[in-house]
Formats: C-alpha cells, structure tokens, sequence
C-alpha cells in the first residue's frame, strides 16, 4: 500500500481531533452533574420544578467561569457547552414541535376581513378540504373560489383590491396573477412568523435550540432539547403577541345584566333538548355543562358556574365582574354569547365583550378558579391602542419587590394613553394580552410619561420575562397553531441513555469477542479498526453539533455491523489466496484490492449509502439522526476497514508474524461447500411465494397498526406507581373519552402507553390543554396524591406522571405518510439504476428489486400476524420506515456481494452460467452467514438492553437481517439467473 505515513499521519490527527471535540461533552457533562448535586442538596421540599430552578441557577452562576486553560486558550462553561454533542429529545428531554401559520388568517388579513360571500365560501371550503389533502392551503382556496366566482375576481375592492395592497394588486387583474401576488405576500408573513419565534427562542434561554422552515407550506420546526417547562414553551411559540388596551366596565355596570341572564338560563336549562341544538363541538349536553350524574335532579343556572363580584358599596367597585372554575370557562363563554343573553344586555353594554384573566388562583375550596372582565368592546372589534405603539418591554420590580413588565410607548401611543386615561379616571383599563387580561387597574391620574407596566398579584419571574420577550420581539402576523408536538421528559431521557449505553457497550463486546473468536490475530486488528471507527463517528458528531438520537445510536451500532463486514470480506478473500497456494504478502495485496474484495465493498457500501441519503432527504426528526450517523459510519467505516486494518495487517506481514486469519476453533468452517443452491431455486420459490401470500392475506384481512405519526392521535406515556391492567384502565377512560383509547403496557409494568383519537380534529392550545386534564381525571384513582401540577409532562418524575407525549393531527399525518411512500419507492429506484449502471444488465437490478420487495412484505407480514399479542409497540410510524429502508438496504449490501463475485467469476471462469453462479454463493457463503450472525448479534442486545421506544424499531432490524439473508441466496440470486436465460433468449 502506497502513503502509508500519509495514512498514519491523517488518521492519527483525525483521532485527536476527535478526541478533543469530545472532550467539551464530558466536560459539559460533568459540570451538570455537579449542577443536579447542588439542586438536590438544596431542594428540600423534592419539588422538580424547583430543582430545575436551582440547577438554572446554579448553571448561570457559572456560565462565564473558565473550567479548562490549556495555556494557550481557555474556556468557559458557556463555551464548551456550545462545543458538545448535541443529544436529541429522546435522550435530553424537551420539545418538538411543528407550527402551522395560519394562511387563512393571512388572507383575511390582507382582505381587511373581507365581508365578499364568495370570499368566506371559499375560505369554508378550503377548510374542510385541507382536512384531508396533502395540497397547501393557497391552491385550495384558489381551486374553490375559482369553481364559485363567476364573474367576481380576486382583485375586487371588497376582496384584494383594497387601497393597502393598490401597488401591488391592480382592479379588474386576473386571477392567476393575483395568486402570485398573495403568494408571495404570505411567503413574507411566513418568514416573519419564523423571525418572530426565532427572536423569542433565542431570548429563552434554551441551549442549543433548533427552528426551521419547512419549505413554503407555512410550516415551521422547533426543536428545544433539555426543555422542562413545557407549559411555558407552548405559551411562548403560539403566543400570537396581540397587545391591546381597552376600557373596561365594573362589576357594577354589569351585575344588573348578571342577574337577568341568570333567570333566562335558568329556563332555558329546563328544556335540555333546546341546548343540545346550540351545542357548536359537543352534542352532548353533560359535556357543554359539565353536569355530574345527579345534574336532573339540581336545578341549574348562570350562577352554577360563574359567581358574579356584586359590590354592595362603593369601595366593593372593581373591573373584576365574576369568577368560574377553570373547567367551567367553556360553559360560561358558551351561556353567555346565546342569542337569548345577548339580548337581555342595554344599549351601554350593547358591543361588550368578556374575557378571562391570563392566570387562575385556588379558590377556599381548593378549587383553580379564574377571574372574568367586562372589555367595553366596539362595532369593529377595535381596541382603541394596540401594541404596535411599543418601543420596548422588560421585566422588572414594582415597589413591592413583585415582577412586572415594564413598557415604553412611541410619541403616538404616548398621546393616545395619556387620552385614554384621562378619560377614564376613577376608571378602569384593562391591559389585554391574546384575548387574556393580564392587569385591569384603577386610573388615579392621566398618564403623560408614555410608560405603563403590566403587574399581577401572583405573576412570577419567568412569566414575566416571557411577555416581555414576545412584546420585544413583535406579534406573529397570523396564529401559529402546534399541528405536531413530541415532549419526553427528562426522566424517561436519562432511563433512554442508561439503556442506550448498556446496549452499546454489551454489543460492542460480542462483536469484539466474536472477530477474535473467529479470526484470531487478525481478528484484534479488525477490532482496532473498529474502536478507531467509533472514535471517528463520535467525533465527526461532535465537530458538526450534529443531534445524537437514539435511532442515532442504533445507525452507530448498525455501521459497526457494517465495519466488520468489510474485514470479513476482505479476510475471507485473503483466506481464499491462502487456500490456492498464494504467499501471505500476495494475499494481503489481492484481498485488499479493486480485483479483490475492495470492488463489493465499495459497490455494498454505495447501496446503503443511497438508502440513506433517500432517509435523511424525505425523513424527520429521529429518521434524520439514524440517517446521518448512518451515512457517516459507512464513510468512516470503509477508511478504517480499507486502510487502519490495511496498516495492521502490512505491519503484522514485514514482521514476518504467522497469520492464518482464523483459529483453532474456526479453522475449516463454511470450506469446501458444494450447495447446489440454482438447481434448488423452485423449493425456494415456493417457499417464498407462501411467505408473500400469507403476509398480504395478513395485510389486508387483520392489517396494520399505524401509529399516531401516520393516522393523526395523541399519545402518552404515563408512569404509576404500581403495576397496571390495561384493559382496566382502558374501562377507566372510556367514561371519560366517549369511547375506550387502545392501552398496552409500555415496557414495565407499571408505564403504560394510551393513544387516543378523541376530538383530534378540534384546533387550539386549549384544547389540548382539556383532553390532558381529561385523562388526568379519568386516571385518577390511580395516580394516588399525585397533583395535576405534577402529572403533566416536563420536569423530573419522582412518582407517577406523564413522561412522554406524542401529537399529530391528521392533516400533517396524511403528509407524513405520503413522505414515508416517497423514500421507500424513491429508494428502491435509485438502487435500481445503479445496480443496472454498476452491473450493466436488467436481471441483476429486476433480481436484486424483487428480493428487496419480497423482504419488505415479509416484515410488514410479521408485524400484522404479531402486533396483537407482543409485548412491546409495533406500530408502523416513521421508525418503522427507518427499519424498512435500513432492511433494503442491509439486503441489498448482501445481494451485490454475492453479485460481484458472480461479475467476476462470469468474466474470468468458463463453465455454465448456474455452475458458476453456485460457486459464487459457496464462496461467499462464509462471509454471508459471518456477517449476518455479526449484525445479529448486535441488533439482539440492543433489542433485549435498549430503550422500550426502539423495541418495535429493532424487531423489524432483526426479522429484516434474517429474511435478507435468505432472499439473497433464495431469491435475488435465482431471479437474476431466471431473466438473465430469457435476456439470452431475446438477445
């Protein structure tokens, strides 16, 4: 081998290079370990929220401190934190979320929220469309309004044609001109939607964030490893930032009004049957009222659920109306917008508008109860100063020593507060916050300075910070609502690295032991080669911060797999020259080269590779981090199998060392094998065709059980404190869920996993928050003192609890379904063309596509006749399709070995073609069966000592490797040489 020291020299300073990357994750590492010992030793209450505040705490103090001076430069812990690996949120904890931009709302926006009934048809009918395309929403809408306008145009003065947007849209211009017009005007709100959330995540705090556009659809990625508050992330990424000021009515004003509605409620509640027709989600009238089983026997009114402030003096006036429990809100809101109420309210009160405090409060009771305020609305619906009169926001201390948020106004806000609160002395405002009321106070005096604050009794720190951070960064032109949403706890993050280290380690070691079980000597320089390769892997992650997941560390095992492959290959070429009489020098030299095993490995290499690249292009998320460990470990996989144990072994040659490339105990195996393997393919054939038939009757009679990611869902995983009956608790819910969620038990006993599909289709942050609490409820009984507060996901689970959840309405789950198709067929193509390119005949692409196939329905086959009586989840989600492509291309890798050697002994050997083709098989067997036992071994300790999340992943790995292994000889082999005949035959 020619560059030697070249070699040597590259590889001994890629080492150190990737040793000194990896150095700042276990530094990093250590100082948060002493972090976590500190908020332990100071949280005496064993509260994880306030432990998380201590770690913060303990972190920021020593965020600026150096921890490492290597003389020349030093680094602070800030530094060598932005330097470490990044984990993903299956190791770290935190949030993923997809927000959608509401492109509706942008053009009703741009419309000036056109009143034109073609207009808001289309908008309706776009609606219910999107519900189940995969097309933007633009397309539809323009679809709809194009099949109703007639003669009207989207550049009409009711609709675009607006003196706003008279640059840019002419009257009377076409449509399809129009259309790229708006086009390009929600490309711009889009992105400064996405500048908006990028401005507040950078200001939160969160290390190593990650926020991205998803091409044009509106959709934007964040990804927040090591988040805990969950609860504060989603307020602040759909916050939409609307900053009002409006006067307000007292208690006073409106107790009269109160006191009508209450009876004409009354009566109205009488008639049940009346309220189940006004029901606009629900329609059942337990739901809108929130009755309990005894309701027909209590007379209920306005004042069952909201407990008006009357002041019976006048130092009893307040701009607080009334108070509700928070589950009662709906009901409240619903009572109070019918027809008949509306109608009881005086020409003064006539445009008013009720709307809740941001935050509740414990109640005597102990019940969460939130406060109601009556907003002197108007015709329009426009407060009277909005928050684009801002110049900056901050927190600070009012005179108390409480948090506060500070703002400053513009020279216009400035005269237009001093008005509004001239006007109002004696009075009240309301400061309002996303149709929140965050403060309502008393006016005393007019204020001139242009400066007000928003303050509340029990606002905290943190909260405060939030809301100035989205007043500084500006509002979102339009609502970004969460469509997709994964959140793992810390918790179940640790339990994932725990598992994932053990698995490592244990499959590291039987790969180690087996080489040098099997090739001795030899079999320690693989293994050299291989530590080597590890060392690389890591170390490129590291350099890139690139995000490690736990699919990530299963492409990492996966790719050792493939390293020893590569030295088995080439090994068993060198055994080959051994056995025909070669010297060691000269089968050294032919076994590492083109003419050797190099030409398979590269070709074997490349399949993968593509399979790959397909994953990482149409993935996301976890599929991109298996993905891109996947593509790195085969480059670094092939430098050191090709050159690191080329180096060894060259070395162990001049030295003269007695190298036999096997042991006592191996010596002989897979030698002298005469398998007529072409003369049996019928058997095979059979055998296979049964296998296929019964895996599509499976399909398509018991089917599949898609996952949340493709049929739209919540999921969560939820922690007891004692073992758990399923069936039992999937009882429990139905009382609560209108119908039974499925339930299995999610690796202990005592975790199980509950998915359900309960008002899926319903939009807002608030109703997620519902359906939580829902299921807090419904498990109740078994969550023993385990509050609400705790119970949600985030934070350190010390007892029961969510640890993890999973969202996917069905709009993007159709998307992420037709995604999965695309880089399943777009991989089968790709290696279709260049196994046709690299071999240049039809049978060896048709032979190697129809194994591929043949082993995709065999695996999708197991998984429909198992899913029901596993242990574990086998739900076919984006995981699954990682599986299925990495079984493509694990088979394919097979397939183009046995292939090469067949090429080679086809152009170099006389003899009839199945003759030459079984000896091609013979001669590889070896290799095969070595390799396949290999990955084996690898996939079985990570499916017996991995994470519970990957289980199902690493099944389908494993019943992949096995069938692969078969269709490579039993199938692809026999079907290249059944086409090759009739090519003949044609030809």
């Amino acid at each position: 081998m020619q560059n030697k020291g070249l070699i040597k020299l590259f590889a001994i300073l890629f080492g150190l290079v990737s040793l000194y990357q990896l150095s700042f994750t276990f530094l990093a590492t250590k100082v948060e370990k002493d972090a976590a010992t500190y908020a332990k030793n100071m949280d005496k209450n064993n509260n994880a929220r306030e432990k998380a505040a201590f770690e913060k705490k303990y972190l920021d103090s020593v965020a600026n401190k150096d921890i490492i001076d290597l003389g020349v430069t030093k680094y602070t812990y800030n530094d060598v934190k932005d330097k470490e690996m990044n984990l993903g949120l299956d190791l770290k904890g935190g949030i993923n979320a997809i927000l959608q931009v509401s492109v509706k709302e942008v053009l009703k926006s741009l419309s000036n929220d056109s009143k034109n009934e073609v207009f808001n048809k289309a908008l309706a009918a776009a609606d219910e469309r999107q519900k189940n395309s995969n097309s933007n929403y633009l397309d539809l809408f323009f679809e709809e309004f194009e099949k109703i306008a007639g003669k009207t145009k989207l550049s009409d003065p009711s609709i675009f044609g607006t003196k706003a947007l008279s640059e840019k849209i002419s009257l009377n211009e076409d449509n399809a001109t129009v259309k790229k017009t708006l086009q390009e005007e929600i490309n711009s709100s889009i992105g400064t939607a996405f500048e908006v959330l990028r401005s507040r995540i950078d200001k939160f705090g969160v290390t190593q964030p990650n926020i991205q556009r998803i091409g044009t659809s509106g959709r934007i990625q964040i990804e927040l490893p090591g988040a805990k508050d969950i609860e504060r992330v989603t307020k602040l990424i759909t916050s939409k930032a609307e900053l009002q000021f409006w006067e307000v009515h007292s208690n006073v004003e409106v107790q009269n009004f109160f006191f009508e509605a209450n009876a004409v409620v009354a009566e109205m509640l009488k008639d049940k049957s009346a309220v189940e027709k006004d029901t606009v989600k629900k329609g059942n009238i337990d739901d809108l009222l929130g009755e309990t089983k005894d309701s027909t026997t209590v007379q209920k009114n306005l004042f069952t659920y909201l407990f008006p402030n009357v002041a019976q003096s006048q130092q009893q006036v307040s701009s607080l109306v009334g108070q509700a429990r928070v589950l009662d809100t709906a009901t409240v809101n619903n009572l109070l917008a019918k027809k008949e109420v509306r109608a009881l309210l005086p020409t003064e009160l006539r445009y008013v508008k009720f709307l809740w405090d941001y935050k509740s409060e414990k109640g005597t009771d102990g019940t969460d109860l939130i406060g109601l305020y009556a907003i002197k609305g108007n015709r329009n619906d426009v407060a009277p100063i909005e928050g684009d009169v801002i110049l900056d926001a901050a927190q600070v201390f009012d005179q108390l020593n409480k948090p506060e948020v500070s703002m400053t106004m513009n020279s216009t806000g400035t005269k237009q507060w001093a008005k509004m609160t001239a006007d109002n002395v004696g009075k009240f405002v309301a400061v309002v916050l996303d149709d929140y009321v965050y403060t309502a106070p008393s006016v005393n005096q007019a204020i001139t300075g242009g400066r007000t604050s928003i303050s509340g009794g029990t606002m905290t720190i943190a909260e405060a910070e939030d809301i100035a951070t989205v007043l500084k960064a500006g509002k979102l032109p339009a609502a970004a609502r969460i469509i997709q949403a994964e959140v793992v706890g810390p918790s179940l993050g640790q339990q994932s690295i725990d598992a994932s280290v053990n698995s490592f380690m244990i499959a590291i070691c039987l790969v180690l032991l087996w080489m040098i079980f099997y090739y001795g000597k030899a079999g320690i320089y693989a293994n050299i080669a291989l530590v080597v390769n590890i060392l690389f892997i890591f170390g490129i992650l590291a350099s890139f911060n690139a995000v490690l997941t736990l699919p990530g560390i299963a492409g990492i095992i996966l790719t050792i797999g493939m390293s020893v492959d590569a030295n088995v290959i080439i090994f068993e070429r060198i055994k080959e020259g051994l056995a025909a009489k070669m010297g060691l020098k000269q089968a050294v030299e032919e076994g590492f080269s083109i003419k050797g095993a190099l030409s398979a490995i590269i070709d074997a290499n490349i399949t993968t590779l593509l399979t790959g690249v397909i994953l990482y292009v149409f993935g996301t998320g976890p599929i991109k981090g298996f993905a891109l460990t996947l593509m790195i470990g085969i480059a670094t996989s092939l430098f050191t199998a090709v050159f690191i144990t080329r180096l060894l072994v060259d070395s162990a040659v001049n030295k003269k060392m007695n190298l036999t490339f096997n042991t006592n105990f191996s010596k002989g195996w897979f030698t002298n094998i005469n398998v007529a393997f072409i003369r049996k393919r019928k058997v095979a054939y059979v055998i296979s065709s049964t296998l296929v038939i019964i895996s599509l009757i499976s399909i398509f009679t018991i089917g599949l059980k898609q996952g949340v990611d493709f049929k739209g869902g919540r999921s969560y995983v939820v922690r007891f404190d004692q073992e758990m009956t399923p069936t039992k608790v999937a009882q429990e819910l139905k009382s609560v869920f209108g119908s039974a969620p499925e339930v299995k038990t999610y690796g202990n006993p005592n975790q199980l996993k509950i998915t359900t599909v309960y008002r899926i289709d319903e939009e807002g942050q608030e109703v997620d928050e519902e359906i939580q609490e829902t299921l807090y409820n419904g498990l109740k009984p078994y969550l023993a003192k385990t509050s609400y507060e705790n119970f949600k996901p985030g934070f350190e689970k010390q007892g029961a609890g969510i640890m993890s959840f999973l969202k996917v309405e069905p709009t993007i789950a159709d998307d992420i379904k037709t995604s999965a198709l695309y880089s399943v067929f777009g991989s089968l193509l790709i290696v279709f063309l260049y196994i046709l390119i690299r071999f240049r005949k039809v049978s060896f692409s048709f032979g190697a596509v129809a194994a591929v196939f043949h082993d995709v329905l065999i695996v999708l086959g197991v998984f429909s006749l198992t899913y029901t009586f596993m242990p574990f989840d086998m739900e076919i989600d984006q995981s699954f399709i990682a599986a299925i492509l990495t079984v493509v291309g694990y088979s394919l890798n097979d397939t183009v070995i046995i292939f090469d050697r067949i090429r080679e002994f086809t152009n170099e050997r006389r003899g009839k073609h199945n003759e030459l083709i079984n000896s091609a098989i013979n001669l590889t067997l070896g290799r095969t069966i070595n390799t396949s036992l290999t990955t084996l071994l690898v996939l079985l300790a990570i499916f017996f000592f991995g994470g519970d999340s990957i289980k199902g992943f690493m099944f389908a790995l494993i019943v992949g490797i096995v069938v692969g292994t078969y269709s490579s000889i039993f199938v692809a082999t026999p079907i290249m040489y059944d086409t090759t005949k009739k090519e003949d035959k044609n030809s």
